[in-house]
């Protein structure tokens, strides 16, 4: 039996994926690239071949993510052009925590000015995207990014996503942004 052999394009997206997966566990600085070629199944100067660099490895990442919301959101729009159809996007995206947590670590990453500046760019994208799918005010668009933080920052505490630690903070949280 003989093996397909994946293409560059398809390599890329297997070590994006992994990336995902590395970055989200250790962020930027704890993530080694020889890690990350390991969960890919490739060596590490492919993984450099590929994206050059640690830091642009972790900036595709992090714009693969931003992708992934702002296609939810586009598709939750397409279907009805709300702030609570895109909160329930979001919320599907809850039980790729990892996801969030790369967020969260480009956020922290900041400092570096490339990650700071392509972190800032996309959330202010983001931002803006929300905005323009459901013509919500300024108000209600900043306490729609307001609630995705928090919820982005207690699915990287585990308390809420797939198989949440239970602590009735989170549980009385969780509740009163339900409405419930």
């Amino acid at each position: 039996m003989t093996k397909t052999r994946l293409t560059a394009a398809e390599r890329s997206e297997e070590v994006l994926q992994a990336a995902v997966v590395a970055f989200g566990a250790n962020g930027y600085a704890g993530t080694k690239t020889d890690e990350i070629a390991r969960l890919a199944g490739v060596s590490q100067p492919y993984v450099i071949r590929l994206f050059g660099t640690k830091q642009q490895l972790f900036l595709a990442t992090t714009n693969r993510v931003c992708d992934k919301i702002e296609s939810a959101f586009r598709r939750a729009a397409d279907r009805e052009p709300t702030l609570a159809s895109l909160g329930d996007a979001y919320n599907e995206l809850m039980p790729e925590r990892e996801l969030l947590v790369v967020l969260l670590h480009g956020f922290a990453a900041s400092s570096d000015p490339a990650i700071g500046e392509t972190v800032r760019e996309r959330f202010g994208r983001i931002h803006k995207t929300v905005g323009e799918l459901t013509g919500a005010t300024p108000e209600e668009v900043t306490r729609f990014m307001a609630t995705g933080m928090l919820l982005t920052v207690m699915a990287a505490m585990q308390v809420t996503g797939e198989n949440p630690i239970s602590c009735e903070w989170a549980t009385e949280l969780l509740g009163s942004l339900s409405g419930g």
